[in-house]
This record gives C-alpha cells, structure tokens and sequence, in this order.
C-alpha cells in the first residue's frame, strides 16, 4: 500500500503552519538582533505601506477554574503594519509593544519569505537564528529558575 501525495489542502496547511511560525518568531525577538539579521542579509526591498503603522489596545481574556469561566485580564499595547514589497508579495504583522519600526520590518520580512527567491535567505539568515537564541534564552531561563528550586519533604510521624 502506497503513501497518497499531499493534497492541496495539506500543503496550505503546511504554509500556514509555517508563516505562523514564522510572524511567531519574528514578533517576540528582540528589536536590536532582529535589526541585526536583517541588515546582514543585505535585502533592500522597495516597500509600500498599505496600512499602519497603527498602535492601539488588544483585550486579554483569560480562564479560570475547572469550568473554564472566561474573564476578561487587562489590556496590551499592540501595533500592526500592512506591507507590499517590489515584487507584489504583501506581508503582515502584528507585535506587542508600541514599536512600529520592528512592526514594520516584520511585514516586509513576511512578505519576502513569501518570495520563493528570498525564502531560504529568510529562513536561514534572520528566522532560524532567531528561534535559536529565544531557545538558548528559554533554556538559561529554566537552568536560573531551577536553580533557586527547593525541595520541601514531610517527615511522617508514625504513632505505632
């Protein structure tokens, strides 16, 4: 029995799930080393800004108790920027945080990994480098944390 090739549905799917990764990675960076692998990839797109950048507020809902009650968390600052790049791709982002020079640079660095010719160079020179150092980051978080971990025991008291 043969594997079936991937339907158009899986391979949607699979852009999807890797965008989302992507604008994931790109957005929780941090502004000077995404600044960084961007310059030293060298791209210079011409850039057309369709919308934004535009600041504002997003509602944070949370769960709580063993029903799930929704309940409404606060707030966070949040900008979103619309771009087209030179060769028609458009690339979209939305950040935490009121800076709308990262904003920006994420919608054109989206709308070039949906470049076939600029998506390896995306990928390899700003994206996986970055989701490197947010894991190295995460995994020095966890080796602080445990760090400062106590282990607390009961002694049984046993009355025979």
């Amino acid at each position: 029995m043969g594997f079936a090739e991937p339907g158009p549905e899986q391979s949607v799917e699979a852009e999807i799930s890797a965008r989302k990764r992507r604008l994931s990675v790109l957005a929780k960076a941090p502004a000077n080393a995404l600044l960084a692998h961007w310059k030293a990839t060298g791209l210079d797109p011409s850039v057309e800004l369709l919308r934004g950048p535009e600041i504002g507020l997003i509602a944070l809902q949370g769960r709580i108790g063993g029903s799930g009650q929704p309940f409404h968390a606060g707030e966070v600052s949040a900008t979103r920027v619309t771009v087209r790049v030179g060769s028609g791709h458009v690339g979209h982002a939305m950040i935490a945080g009121r800076d709308a020079r990262k904003a920006q640079l994420v919608a054109v660095i989206d709308a070039l990994a949906l470049d076939p010719g600029h998506a390896d160079a995306i990928e390899t020179g700003i994206v996986a480098p970055l989701e490197a150092l947010a894991l190295a980051s995460d995994a020095n978080m966890r080796t602080e944390t445990a760090a400062t971990k106590v282990n607390f025991f009961t002694m049984v008291r046993g009355e025979d």
